[in-house]
Parts: structure tokens; C-alpha cells; sequence
């Protein structure tokens, strides 16, 4: 069984604002309730074929992981892989224009586990649910201070 976790939230900010924000791979560990830090392992720049390692912690296990950036269209999507470990994960940013003038951010997160995580992957998901809806709402907080 695979994991597949969608949350979306409207940020009342402009999209190039959150975008320039959300996709810088350093700001992570402000907005994301489980990242304790970020370290590029390529030039620090968002390029496909950039990586970047995230040191996390999840449903009680510290994580360490690197993502490749597999797309990035500014403004639009950033794709971002991992192979690493018993759960792959391909994690997308989407940034849509709401009719206001505000932006619809969509987080979305899956992977197949493997293991004892294929057996977890209901847990998993759930867990990642509440904390993608956690994150996003931290999002907006940061982003709307430094308006």
C-alpha cells in the first residue's frame, strides 16, 4: 500500500511571496514542524539535479534524507525525490492564484514503503496528514509576519 497525502491552504499573499519563500530548501525548519535542519549537498541554488539533506524527526524516529529537485517551475511547482531509505517519498509544492489575489498553496506527499513501513503506511499517512496541515498553517503564520 502506498502513501499519497494532499493538504492545500490559502495564504493571503501574493504567489511569488510564498513561492520564494516555501521552495527555499533553508527556510524548511522554520515552517516545518518536523525538520531540524537542511543542508544543501549541491550549490545552494534550486536547480533540477539540486540536493538537499533534511535531518527530521517522525512518529518518533530521527531521519536523515536527501532530495534530488526532479522540477521546479518558479512560481508554478517544485518537485522534490528521495530514494533513500525503507519509505521513497516525492514531495510537491504547487502554487496557485486565487481570484483574490492570494495564493493556494498545495503540499502533497507519497511514496511506497517498504518493510515494516509498508505495514505502518496507514499511521504514516494519517501522521502526515495532521503534520502537512500543521506545516502550511506555519507557512502562512511566517509568511503573513514578514509582510
Amino acid at each position: 500500500m502506498g502513501v499519497d497525502v494532499e493538504t492545500e491552504l490559502v495564504i493571503e499573499r501574493p504567489v511569488s511571496v510564498v513561492c520564494e519563500y516555501a521552495a527555499n530548501p533553508e527556510n524548511a525548519p522554520e515552517w516545518y514542524t518536523n525538520i531540524d535542519s537542511a543542508e544543501w549537498k549541491t550549490s545552494p541554488t534550486l536547480d533540477v539535479g539540486s540536493r538537499v539533506t533534511f535531518v527530521a524527526h517522525f512518529l518518533g524516529k530521527r531521519l536523515s534524507y536527501t532530495y534530488e529537485i526532479a522540477q521546479w517551475q518558479p512560481g508554478e511547482v517544485l518537485v522534490m525525490r528521495t530514494s533513500e531509505g525503507p519509505f521513497p517519498m516525492e514531495t510537491t509544492y504547487r502554487w496557485e492564484e486565487t481570484l483574490e489575489g492570494h495564493t493556494l498553496m498545495k503540499l502533497r506527499n507519497r511514496g511506497k514503503p517498504s518493510g515494516f513501513s509498508r505495514i505502518a503506511a496507514p499511521l504514516m499517512a494519517k501522521a502526515m496528514k495532521r503534520a502537512n496541515e500543521k506545516d502550511l498553517i506555519a507557512l502562512r503564520q511566517v509568511v503573513l509576519s514578514r509582510a
